[in-house]
């Protein structure tokens, strides 16, 4: 490339380094415009209320976390491109007027002229994709903060419809504690053994620590959907609903797998089933396939919920079923 054209090329990328190089706009801190600990300190005071756990705002809460640790860490990437293309503006400032690197050609001998021309080709190349990657940062870290800013938004309006539905929660709560156990289903079992019992290999770990609500809840859906893998319910030292006996996993694959097709549709079917009988039964809420519906929150219907990494994790090989 002749080098008018290269010095030509290089002066139009110091010029737009020094458009770039003014100080960025502060992005604010989603946190400013929401407190996320005052929405953790409202959470924890109905957590309190409920004796349970708020799966769904842990999982608002979640993936505001990693939104905005995404926006943090591409700030930073940022800050750090935009100071490499502030030295190279600086350096042309306080130069003679010419640009750094073709002043490198003019003061090498004639000996040297050649192999600086490719110097400057070099760096020329160099500082054009510092200005570029920076350019690329500002618009990525425009992105992020939108979906920093929605997920905690996210989170806040799921905290506000939790607490608009207070008093029906307690209320429910209330009625579930004097039952004891649910009513009955009117119609009869279309699965287990038909004698009222179950099979006795459905039964997985901690079968007999349910509590009496949830242990009415599993032994009703497993009579009417059978089960392809034991159910496991109390797990000691769980901070959730298992470590109350208050939850129960319907496991439809084993080892961490991903289910059959049938099972795949026996697990919406028993999700759905608690779901659709919640009140009768007192289910407070289910997960399946890493979605979360939650009777205190009934007009939310079916959430995503957050990837937690593994198929297990993200309930896509067990449906989990929490009572009162």
């Amino acid at each position: 490339m002749p080098t008018r054209r290269r010095r030509a090329m290089v002066f139009a990328g110091l010029a737009a380094a020094f458009a770039l190089a003014v100080p960025a706009p502060a992005y604010a801190d989603p946190g400013d415009e929401v407190d996320i600990e005052e929405l953790n300190e409202r959470a924890e005071k109905l957590e309190e209320e409920y004796d349970s756990e708020l799966v769904q705002y842990t999982s608002a809460k979640e993936g505001a976390q990693k939104a905005q640790d995404d926006l943090d860490e591409i700030n930073k990437r940022m800050e750090e491109a935009r100071q490499g293309v502030s030295q190279i503006a600086a350096s042309q400032y306080k130069s003679s007027g010419l640009n750094p690197t073709m002043e490198v050609v003019f003061s090498s001998s004639p000996d040297e002229m050649l192999g600086d021309a490719a110097l400057v080709d070099h760096l020329a190349d160099s500082n054009g994709e510092r200005v570029l990657s920076l350019a690329d940062l500002q618009a990525e870290a425009e992105k992020a903060k939108e979906k920093a800013d929605g997920k905690l938004k996210e989170a806040e309006e799921l905290i506000e419809d939790l607490e608009e539905q207070r008093d029906e929660v307690l209320d429910k709560i209330e009625k579930y504690e004097a039952e004891q156990t649910p009513e009955p289903a009117e119609t009869g079992s279309s699965g287990g053994s038909g004698d009222g019992t179950v099979p006795a290999s459905a039964i997985g770990p901690g079968w007999d620590g349910a509590t009496p609500r949830m242990a009415a809840i599993r032994d009703e859906i497993v009579r009417e959907f059978g089960a392809p893998f034991p159910v496991g319910c109390l797990r000691p030292g769980d901070p959730g609903e298992h470590g109350s006996g208050r939850a129960c996993d319907f496991m439809m694959s084993a080892n961490g797998g991903m289910p059959s097709a049938a099972n795949q549709q026996l697990g919406t079917q028993i999700a759905e089933y608690a779901k659709n009988n919640a009140d009768r039964l007192g289910v407070m809420y289910v997960i399946w396939e890493q979605r979360i519906w939650d009777s205190r929150n009934p007009g939310a219907g079916w959430k995503p919920m957050e990837d937690r990494g593994s198929i297990t994790q993200n309930h896509y090989d067990h449906v989990h079923v929490s009572s009162y």
